[in-house]
Parts: C-alpha cells; structure tokens; sequence
C-alpha cells in the first residue's frame, strides 16, 4: 500500500464554499505541506491542474529541494501540451528531483475551460490525441526518435537528448471512467485511478480494466482519490464532517451542480450522481460521505469514521486491488498530521526512517517534568467515557 497526500493550490480552508476560515495558499504554506508529507512518510503528492490552479509543474519544481523523498504527481495534458517538449519537461524534473517525478496524464472534462485554453475537441476525440500524445511521449523517453503522422498529432525527429531517471520512463497515473479513456488507459499506462465511488462500483472498473489490460498483454497497477475525516471516535469524525459544510447554502450547491452539469466527463457525472445535489443523501456507504462534492469539483467523497473504521473501508478497496490511495484533508497541513498520526498506525503503514537523531524523538510527546519519557496510556477522561 502506498500513501498519497495533496498540495492544495486552488484553495485551502477549514470550511467548504465559504471565505470563512479561509487561508491563502501561499508558496511557503504549499512548501510546509510538503515537507509535513515528506517528514510523515507519505509517499508522494498529487498536484492538481486546470485555471483554478497555480501550475503544477512549476508548483513541483519549486518543492524539489525543500524535500528529500517525496514524489509528485504532475499533471501532463494533452492538446495543452506538444508530446515532445512534455517528455523533455518530464526528464528534466526527473533527473532534477533524482527520479521523484510521476505523470497523471489529464485529458480535461470542462468543455468550457479547455476551450479557453484553446483546445476545441469532443471528448472521445480527446482521448484519441491523448493516446497519439502517449505513443508519442512513451517513444521518445524510451530513447527513440520519433516520426508520428496521426490525426491530431504529428512529429517528424523527435527526441529526448537527456534521458529520464526512471526507466523506461517516470510513472504514468491515468483517471477516466469513459469507455474511450479506458481504452486508453489501458494501452499506455502503469496505475489507473478511480474516484471514490462504493466499493462495488471501483469494483466493477477494475474488473473493467483488468480485462482491457489483458486484451493488450499489460498488467495495471490501481489507485483511488478520497478524501478522509479520521477522527479518535466515530462522532468526533461525523462532527467534523457536518461542520465542513456548515456554511454552505442551497444556492452555492446549486450553483456549483450547474457548472457540473455541463462537463462532459463521465467521472463527474458519476460522482454527481452519489448525491444529486441534496445534501440529506450524503452517506453513500459504509463510513463513506459525498458531501465534498456538493460544491468540489472532481473528488467529491471521504471516508468518514474512527481509525479503525477508516483503515478497514481502506482495506476493503485494497482487496479489491488499490494500492495506492491518494488522500487529503481540510484543511491540508494540520490533516496530513491527524491522518498519519491516527490511521497510519492502524494500517501498518511504515514511515519513511529519519536521520540519526529521529530514532530517538520519534514519537513519545513531550517529556515528563523534564526528566521522563511518556508510556503509553489510555488516559483517565478516555477510560471513563
């Protein structure tokens, strides 16, 4: 299992749909953020992409050196990007990072905001120049040089001079519940990534994607997007989750469900559709709550509940076949600490081993009348409760 943390570079909080409790995302917080998730042991972090969005490329080059192991998760977009210069950008991070860079290859689901960004396609053709883009991309990082005459796309010579760390190339993280993105998805890359729907329906698209890896004789890696509320009691944690609502009004739902309605991606809709808007239908699985989604767009759910509950819903996706889960939290730097200090215990989750004097602070608290180290305890208000 590996864990994932979130660089929040469109907006942090404490609640949803509000200015209140808000906090500017800044570049010294988004580099504390990382350094917490590279001290905590998560092993890397997604960066998200699109107008609403400081740019994650440049956003991940400037917390290279701020952090010694983490990997990032960067968003290369078709139809944005010319397949040539994104694999000389890649190789470039690459080797600067020394082999921390992955690539989430996002095809975009907003018809209206990708045509500001000058790209006028349907969406089953996006995903066809996507896969050009990827025949294109994969070629040159590999070391060949490349000629490409496509539909979309063409490429007469192209290379990559400096190569990449990884071999053959960094990681590719792909997300897409559409017919054609999974045909893509399949012919070209490592880990294919779901939001968090029900167990039953990740279920169904794993089973979905096993079957088109095969047709091409590839294995796929899987992963799942989530949110968590992890809390030390099951009411702390359903507290916590109604009060990061508590500001939003039924025209800020209903607002953001009309800019929703007009994306074309399936992902969306599909998250969507777990609430429909109504903010009295929220919990659509066990310990797992949509209302994230009633004003956020893309990952809309949380797992929801104490450490024991959150790790067996996690448990319950890794039999299914997720390996790694990418996780996040309102807001982000305080909850990338709950959520490693509460759940990865639970998990068995191993953090990453510090430098020489961490073997010997890591962690008890603070020292007793500055003289004892703390045992472990139940404390006398928990044992009465």
């Amino acid at each position: 299992m590996e864990l994932f943390w979130f660089i929040p570079t469109h907006g942090d909080g404490r609640f949803l749909g509000t200015r209140e409790g808000a906090r500017a995302v800044t570049h010294p917080y988004c580099r504390q953020i990382a350094q917490a998730a590279d001290e905590l042991g998560y092993a890397g972090v997604l960066l998200p992409t699109g107008k609403s969005c400081e740019d994650a490329w440049i956003v991940a080059s400037s917390l290279i050196s701020a952090t010694e192991k983490l990997k990032f998760l960067v968003a290369a977009r078709p139809g944005l990007m010319l397949p040539t210069t994104a694999a000389r950008m890649a190789a470039t991070l690459d080797r600067f990072s020394g082999g921390r860079l992955l690539i989430n290859v996002v095809a975009g689901g907003d018809p209206v905001e990708l045509e500001g960004d000058g790209l006028f396609l349907e969406h089953d053709e996006r995903y066809a120049l996507t896969d050009e883009f990827l025949t294109i991309w994969r070629k040159e990082l590999e070391g060949e040089e490349v000629d490409f005459t496509g539909k979309y796309l063409q490429v007469k010579g192209g290379t990559v001079l400096y190569p990449a760390i990884q071999k053959p190339h960094p990681p590719l993280y792909f997300g897409g519940s559409s017919e054609a993105a999974m045909e893509v998805a399949a012919g070209h890359v490592d880990v294919y990534l779901t939001w968090g729907e029900p167990p039953e329906q990740v279920e169904r698209k794993v089973k979905r994607m096993r079957e088109l890896a095969a047709q091409q004789g590839r294995t796929l890696r899987f992963g799942i997007r989530l949110h968590v509320i992890v809390r030390p009691s099951e009411a702390e944690a359903w507290q916590a989750a109604d009060d990061l609502i508590a500001h939003l009004d039924e025209e800020t739902i209903a607002s953001a469900q009309q800019i929703f309605a007009r994306m074309d991606s399936v992902g969306q809709r599909r998250m969507s559709e777990l609430h429909k808007g109504d903010r009295r239908s929220l919990v659509i699985s066990p310990n797992l709550w949509a209302g994230i989604g009633l004003v956020r767009g893309g990952a809309g759910t949380a797992l929801v509940g104490d450490p024991d509950q959150v790790a067996a819903r996690m448990r319950e996706y890794e039999a299914i076949g997720i390996d790694t889960f990418i996780l996040s939290g309102y807001p982000h730097l305080e909850e990338a600490y709950r959520t490693a200090e509460l759940l990865f215990p639970k998990l068995g989750y191993a953090r990453q081993p510090g430098g020489g004097d961490r073997a010997f602070i890591s962690p008890f608290g603070e020292m007793i009348a500055n003289n004892r180290i703390p045992v472990h305890r139940v404390s006398a208000a928990t044992s009465m409760s």
